[in-house]
């Protein structure tokens, strides 16, 4: 197991502060669309998984990382707005954006755009368990 303190990240990393940022381009592949050829609304949940994830990598991070030292990130709350269909094929730049950060939560605010078009946004709350369900501080070098 790897001990809380093997995990480098800090105050010192842009990402761990409110307001922090962090954008990522990716396509819409075929099996995320729905049967009218737009992305299906289910899949922006794995969309804004992908820019948790993604916004953890670029601080030298990864959620394997956090599991093996006994951090379970869950999904608590979850909301979108949808204002514009996505396609098959389309280039999608998505904005993560650390809202909150409180002893046990993260809250993150997403932006997903095409050419700049706002496509969706939304919000998830984020709780910190330990691997049997139970509320786990986060780091405190967080």
């Amino acid at each position: 197991m790897i001990k809380v303190e093997a995990i480098k990240m800090g105050h010192e990393s842009p990402i761990f502060q409110n307001g922090a940022t962090h954008s990522i381009d990716f396509r819409v592949e075929y099996h995320e669309t729905d049967g009218q050829g737009h992305v299906h609304h289910s899949k922006y949940a794995s969309f804004f998984e992908r820019g948790r994830v993604e916004m953890l990598r670029s601080a030298g991070l990864s959620y394997k990382r956090l599991e093996e030292a006994g951090f379970m990130l869950v999904v608590t709350e979850i909301n979108v707005k949808y204002y514009a269909p996505a396609s098959f094929d389309d280039l999608l730049t998505q904005t993560t954006e650390l809202t909150g950060f409180r002893k046990v939560r993260l809250y993150h605010h997403y932006r997903i755009e095409r050419d700049g078009q706002l496509i969706a946004e939304g919000t998830t709350t984020i709780a910190c368990v330990d691997r049997n369900g139970q509320p786990r501080r986060l780091p405190s070098h967080w």
